[in-house]
């Protein structure tokens, strides 16, 4: 094995020899999705490598929106909102030469603790996330390598390296994910078909900055001539997209002259500065399979989406959270291997809705010629006239919801208002100590059950409470605001802005929620040995897990 002189990212914790000869995951891509899998990886102990073939952040804007479940995958990375510099969309308008404001989307506010829409700078994003990645010492990170090739078996997967001086290296990992974008060399090895289609159109991509009166907003102007949707993002930065003609073509689109012409209603190039332009096309595809035997795809490897709903990034982000601690649980022994099945399971059909609303989103924006205008933006503006149908649009309501049909959850429904398979809901709390947090870091990073204005381990057997911590899981209490009766010893945190309280969840009700915050069951209190024994046989949990696990060996 050749020597390895890779540019590593600082703090990082390197092989000081090479590659190591082996590892639990090797990651390959550490864009904004791999670096978050990364980090959740960290989070968890879980000893990873990851590569990328370049040995630098893409310096150039690509994505530019996250919404509220972004930030909430961020949140479980350990980045603070005010670690990035983001701005708040207030509304998201749809114009039309022809009919004026026919659509508006509400996006002010927020959702479980976060903004709803958010445009921010993605080199920055980058940035903080490799500095990140320093703080979990079972990482380790090469940049400038490149992978060759994968030779999967039944336990292992072994990869061929290519180091930056030109000698190769192999690595038997125990799992492998391909995070390395559109044009995955994972998914190729692997002869995972990537179905959809690619649009005939190009679009001439602008991102300005030093903008001295830039908009507060997001805005599509529906021109069925031209379409070009038109952001804010920080920095006094802004971005247009100008579709392109029949005979127009990239070198002319992209010259200074064209594109003084293009932003002339907006002042010209002497209020901005360019910081890329760059013609490309749209895809809307998603791979037959989010996994293939040991191998997973996530992010733009395994799905992509076209831009109009701003839904790129944040799906990749998705992906992050559901693989991330499965794998997690089975290389600690926590969990049978069977459940990583479920990864595709859930993911695919959710990224595959979330591209159908941004093909819907598409037919809005770019409708094909002036009858098409006239019938598709005359209809929304009578939308807006029907109460129901104007808020189903504006409140979101279009937005496929990340819950799923099936996968790793007990199935029924306890409830009526709390659904498994769903995401629970997030809020402000306070511990028993007076310090507040949003409610996914008082539930920590594990297996938790949660007692809604009740004290669970007084509800469960002691041999049932031991299973249970000792598969990862951790036992929590949500009181009411103002509950001073019956709470825990060992301490407790109370719902302040009701997010539990009582529009979700009846008192005296519990449930157990994924590390990603999935519900895996619910039920009230006197079931809650029956649910802890239901999860834990779901999960294939052994009946006696070890204290220590694979994750904590060095490299």
């Amino acid at each position: 094995m050749g020597s390895m002189h890779t540019k590593v990212v600082p703090g990082l914790n390197p092989a000081p020899a090479g590659i190591p000869s082996s590892i639990d995951i090797l990651l390959v891509g550490l864009g904004p999705v791999g670096a978050v899998i990364a980090i959740l990886l960290g989070r968890q102990g879980v000893r990873a490598l990851a590569i990328d073939k370049s040995p630098d952040i893409f310096l150039a804007p690509r994505a530019i929106a996250l919404d509220n479940e972004a930030l909430r995958v961020l949140q479980m990375a350990g980045v603070d909102e005010s670690e990035l510099d983001m701005i708040a969309i207030p509304h998201v308008r749809l114009r039309s030469r022809l009919m004026g404001e026919f659509g508006r989307i509400n996006t002010l506010g927020g959702i479980d603790g976060h903004p709803k829409l958010v445009t921010f700078y993605q080199p920055d994003l980058e940035r903080l996330l490799r500095r990140r990645l320093a703080d979990h010492p079972s990482l380790r990170c090469a940049l400038g390598v490149s992978l060759l090739d994968l030779a999967p078996s039944p336990d292992v997967v072994t990869a061929r390296l290519r180091l930056p001086d030109g000698t190769e290296a192999t690595i038997a990992a125990r799992y492998v994910i391909g995070a390395d974008g559109a044009n995955s060399h994972v998914r190729h090895l692997i002869g995972q078909q990537f179905k959809g289609r690619s649009f005939a159109e190009d679009w001439l991509i602008v991102d300005a900055c030093n903008r001295t009166a830039p908009i507060d907003h997001v805005e599509f102007n529906c021109d069925y001539r031209r379409p070009i949707p038109h952001m804010i993002a920080p920095g006094g930065r802004e971005r247009w997209e100008f579709k392109l003609r029949r005979g127009e073509h990239r070198a002319e689109m992209e010259s200074d002259g064209r594109i003084a012409g293009l932003l002339a209603p907006w002042g010209g190039l002497a209020t901005s500065d360019i910081e890329r332009r760059a013609v490309y096309r749209f895809h809307a595809r998603t791979a037959k399979s989010f996994n293939q035997g040991r191998i997973f795809l996530a992010g733009d490897a395994a799905h992509i989406t076209p831009p109009f709903a701003g839904q790129g990034l944040v799906a990749g982000l998705r992906d992050a959270a559901n693989l991330c601690w499965k794998l997690a649980w089975v290389l600690k022994g926590r969990a049978d291997p069977r459940i990583l099945a479920s990864y595709d399971q859930e993911r695919r059909p959710h990224a595959r809705k979330m591209i159908a609303m941004a093909l819907l989103m598409g037919r809005l924006v770019m409708p094909r010629n002036l009858t098409v205008a006239l019938a598709t933006h005359g209809l929304m503006r009578l939308i807006r006239l029907v109460p129901p149908l104007r808020r189903h649009f504006e409140e979101l309501g279009i937005k496929p919801k990340n819950r799923f049909p099936n996968g790793l959850f007990v199935a029924g429904r306890g409830s009526a208002r709390l659904r498994r398979g769903a995401v629970l809901p997030q809020g402000w709390v306070r511990g028993d100590d007076g310090s507040f947090r949003l409610s996914d870091e008082a539930l920590g990073a594990g297996l938790t059950l949660i007692g809604f204005g009740l004290d669970p381990y007084a509800a469960m057997s002691p041999e049932m409470a031991a299973r249970f911590t000792a598969a990862g899981g951790s036992i929590v209490q949500m009181a009411h605001r103002g509950q001073r009766l019956h709470l825990s010893p060992r301490g407790w945190w109370e719902d302040l802005e009701g997010a539990f309280l009582p529009g979700v969840v009846p008192f005296g009700w519990a449930a157990i929620v994924r590390p990603d915050r999935v519900v895996l069951h619910d039920g009230p209190a006197e079931d809650i040995d029956h649910m802890v024994s239901q999860s834990l046989a779901l999960l294939g949990t052994p009946f006696h897990v070890a204290a220590t696990s694979p994750g904590d060996a060095e490299c």
